[in-house]
């Protein structure tokens, strides 16, 4: 029997090089997927794995040695599998079957079809500072600007690329020399580790608590008042609420208190709504409109969440706030850029034409009536029945709204219950999250839930073909 010298020396000899590799015929396709100079880096990574392999297993076992040929083959499965994996940690589009209408892990709120042809038309070369009628330099996001000033009555409005930098922004030139007062209650943490306390301490700002967390008076934020003083801030609780025994000032008595001061008055919104959805579940969500009417000098909020269009940190408030903002070097640091500011003025025109709750997917998804979502979910159910070996269950849920807003919203809706003798739950969720393309769903009580709230019409077919390729 050959000696362990041997028989490694002879499975190193078996081993591919990169040149046969790249000289493959299988391997040519692929060359041109990823170029050949990744696709050569990404062969080496593999030869040096596959030689670490056969070298345990010749310290192991004293069995045959891999023909030449079945290790090429190996080589190219790997260098397959390698780039599959790669691919899938980039952006795709996916289907979203949980029943989560802003989802943050999924984009947030997907874009309307305007504001999708407005971000293509923008993609080439386009008016970003350019004005036609006068053939000079022109203001980069006029129109946004103008359009939400017009939808929530303020006098002026700026745009920078989200909400965590609107309110840096803010801090840093209204108050970055000195305190700014804010409720207990009120530090929030939203999702990603954004805590309200940091962004106050990165603006240059000294935190100012008062109150407790349930229960603030205007008594204690008249008393924090002293010759530092800067701002009083408000902040939208977005991902929580309390409730019982609480209190707190109204936007109006703060914004009076501020100004009897000569003090700013800032509110964070944070998801913020340009109209009243209170019809649809969400009364809890402030109106921008309101704060504006309200006397607040400045008000952010989020340009992804209940408007429905791009991520963006959205400014509105009295000219002179938002024009010391906008000659801020920081300002430029934070813009907006065309892509954002196209589809935001897409979305924003479906605002004022009155058309949101028809053409803004996410306030149509938060509209959708349960027993629209029934009728839709028995239909698709038994379309999987007819054409797979899934089985399917109807149960009635909560859908919910998500992305930091209205937490005790949970619209109520139908669900598909996906089972398969042959599959756990696990492995029907996995290969619906591995397809093409993806079907992220959710598990509960050892089955794979389908919420169709967040599934357009349009996609029920491409949703149904995965199901089916999965049983099949």
């Amino acid at each position: 029997m050959a000696n362990s010298a041997t028989l490694r020396a002879e499975a190193l000899r078996e081993l591919p090089s990169v040149d046969q590799i790249l000289r493959s015929a299988a391997a040519s396709e692929l060359r041109k997927a990823i170029g050949s100079a990744h696709f050569t880096a990404v062969a080496r990574v593999v030869i040096e794995q596959m030689r670490a392999d056969l070298l345990q297993e010749v310290k192991h076992e004293s069995g045959q040695i891999a023909s030449r040929e079945s290790l090429l083959a190996q080589a190219i499965s790997r260098i397959q599998n390698a780039c599959k994996q790669e691919a899938l940690g980039g952006l795709r589009r996916v289907i979203n079957a949980t029943g989560v209408i802003i989802h943050t892990n999924l984009g947030r709120a997907p874009l309307s079809g305007a504001a999708r042809e407005a971000v293509n038309e923008a993609a080439g070369y386009c008016t970003l500072e350019y004005d036609l009628t006068t053939g000079g330099r022109g203001r980069r996001g006029k129109r946004v600007e103008t359009l939400l000033a017009e939808l929530t009555t303020a006098e002026a409005a700026l745009v920078v690329n989200n909400c965590a930098a609107a309110a840096l922004l803010i801090l840093t030139v209204l108050a970055g020399d000195g305190e700014t007062i804010v409720s207990r209650g009120e530090l929030v943490e939203i999702g990603g580790d954004f805590r309200v306390p940091e962004v106050l301490a990165s603006s240059g700002t000294k935190m100012v608590e008062v109150g407790t967390t349930n229960r603030t008076r205007l008594a204690d934020y008249k008393r924090a008042i002293n010759e530092n003083t800067r701002l009083i801030l408000r902040v939208h609780p977005s991902n929580y609420r309390i409730v019982g025994f609480t209190a707190s000032p109204s936007l109006s008595e703060l914004a009076s208190l501020a100004h009897e001061a000569g003090l700013f008055f800032y509110e964070d919104a944070g998801s913020g709504a340009l109209e009243d959805l209170g019809p649809y579940g969400l009364s809890d969500e402030p109106l921008i409109s309101d704060s504006i009417s309200r006397d607040a000098d400045v008000v952010s909020f989020s340009g992804d969440k209940l408007l429905g269009s791009a991520q963006a940190g959205l400014i509105v408030g009295k000219e002179e706030v938002v024009g010391r903002l906008r000659k801020h070097p920081l300002y430029r640091a934070l813009r907006a850029d065309k892509l954002c500011l196209a589809a935001l003025e897409a979305t924003l025109d479906t605002h004022r034409r009155g058309a949101s709750i028809q053409e803004v997917p996410a306030l149509r998804m938060l509209s959708i009536s349960a027993d629209e979502l029934a009728n839709r979910a028995r239909r698709l159910a038994q379309h999987i029945s007819d054409v797979s070996k899934i089985r399917t269950r109807i149960v009635k849920g909560e859908s919910a709204l998500g992305g930091g807003s209205g937490p005790t919203t949970h619209p109520p809706t139908t669900l598909i219950a996906l089972e398969h003798s042959g599959m756990s739950a696990v492995e029907i969720e996995r290969s619906l999250r591995l397809g093409n393309p993806p079907v992220i769903t959710r598990i509960a009580e050892g089955s794979v839930l389908l919420d169709l709230r967040t599934v357009s019409p349009d996609e029920e077919g491409e949703l149904l073909q995965a199901i089916n390729s999965i049983a099949s």
